[in-house]
């Protein structure tokens, strides 16, 4: 069964327009609420969470109506980030989770994208099938059987305590001057809160969302204002979150980033050492550096590659039985933890090895040289099929000629914003700038 609506990560748009529009909210409650209603029986509960988009309001009472409507009782949990909804609808034994964000985007766009009972994300079937009721007839409940739905004041608190349980029992961050930028975003109470309680002297930025701020010139998706805030406060580190907390990235003392790919070589190389690497492996997706992989195979340990989208890396984790993945753009898949990427949880392990080293953040960053690589992504409008086009094929395969054998190139359209990416690796930096830019062109030209 195909999906049309659902992308890699839910279903996304700008807000206000299809399908992120109200009416289209409601069917996709009514949808879901009846497809974990299937059975018929008894009370049935979903939990929603948000971040601090404007248009999440909109969102959020829509997907309450079309859930209510088919008898579903709805726990409204506010601004709380994505992790926090896979944990709390697992711990609060509900038939469902829905987080209503869109992750690194803009505030103008926002996305729906759901959690069955065990935490974890809806697989490709389950949506399919969601997707296939919207566009038949959705039996309501009887009116005596219509759902209720309230606010859950401590939905916060309880993951909080939760990200806690996450940290190495004895150790505190006392002493450790963080800089951590939320944002604007879902984790602007959560993680300065959780940070000052494990003892660290806290610098918060992007902490006052008001609706359109959410992601703009902060975050993990825009790392100089944290970097200056690590320089201007001299800062041991920073973690910068995104919009929903649930991918980041780390700056070393002098404001310098690093990826996800150099998170998951530390945090692998440890595991392993500890004998906690489930597997002998880290899976993560084609977007890698090369140099993560190398890294991992002088340890002889292997990199499992999966598809772009941090629920095609659960997915393989869940059927590999590991317990360590994630992606280079933040997110950190720690099943020991969590059931999605958790940027707070991630950060945390690295403060602990901070702590437990004794070692400066620009130590801990660079377990392994990166080969170099260029991405570049270049819009195009809606119904556009640029990587169809003759003249755009006929150039990507002189590029992968003249590549061979020095490097690789991925192709891709975007699952979450209309943008083709163009992404190369070679250790021979003129030719990998030339190949991507014949590329960037002709998609350019085709568009």
């Amino acid at each position: 069964m195909s999906r049309k609506l659902f992308g890699t990560d839910g279903v996304r748009g700008r807000a206000n327009s299809w399908p992120m529009t109200a009416e289209l909210a409601l069917k996709l409650g009514a949808a879901a609420g009846r497809y974990f209603r299937r059975d018929g029986s008894g009370a049935h509960r979903v939990v929603i969470g948000k971040d601090t988009r404007l248009s999440g309001y909109m969102l959020e009472n829509a997907l309450t109506a079309g859930f209510c409507s088919t008898g579903m009782n709805v726990l409204l949990l506010g601004p709380v980030p994505t992790p926090a909804v896979g944990f709390l609808t697992k711990s609060m034994r509900a038939d469902v989770g829905v987080m209503i964000s869109a992750s690194h985007n803009p505030h103008q766009d926002n996305g729906i994208k759901f959690f069955g009972p065990d935490g974890f994300k809806l697989s490709d079937a389950a949506e399919a099938e969601i997707e296939a009721m919207i566009e038949g007839e959705i039996a309501p409940a009887k009116p005596e059987n219509i759902g209720r739905a309230k606010r859950i004041e401590d939905g916060r608190g309880r993951y909080e305590e939760f990200v806690k349980t996450s940290f190495p029992t004895g150790l505190r961050l006392d002493g450790l001057k963080v800089v951590v930028d939320c944002a604007n975003g879902a984790a602007y109470r959560t993680a300065p809160e959780v940070l000052w309680e494990l003892g660290a002297e806290v610098i918060p930025i992007g902490t006052a969302p008001n609706g359109t701020n959410i992601n703009d010139r902060c975050g993990s998706t825009h790392t100089d204002t944290a970097a200056e805030a690590v320089v201007a406060h001299g800062a041991h580190v920073g973690l910068a979150l995104d919009g929903d907390a649930d991918r980041i990235m780390i700056l070393d003392e002098t404001g310098r980033v690093a990826d996800g790919d150099q998170i998951m070589a530390l945090l692998a190389a440890r595991w392993a050492d500890e004998g906690r690497l489930q597997g002998g492996a880290l899976v993560a997706t084609v977007m890698s550096n090369l140099g993560l992989e190398r890294f991992l195979a002088a340890r002889g340990l292997r990199l499992e590659r999966t598809a772009v989208g941090d629920r095609y890396v659960v997915e393989r984790m869940r059927e590999g039985g590991f317990n360590l993945g994630g992606e280079q753009s933040g997110h950190i898949v720690m099943t020991d933890y969590a059931t999605t990427g958790d940027g707070l949880v991630a950060g945390l392990q690295f403060l602990a090895e901070m702590v437990r080293t004794g070692r400066p953040a620009s130590e801990l960053t660079r377990s392994f040289e990166t080969v170099p690589q260029l991405l570049k992504n270049v819009r195009f409008s809606a119904g556009a099929r640029p990587l169809d086009v003759a003249s755009v094929r006929q150039v990507i395969e002189g590029a992968e000629r003249r590549i061979e054998g020095r490097g690789r190139i991925l192709i891709r359209k975007s699952g979450t914003e209309p943008l083709i990416r163009v992404m190369a690796e070679c250790e021979d930096e003129a030719l990998l700038v030339a190949v991507v830019d014949e590329i960037v062109g002709a998609v350019e030209a085709a568009v």
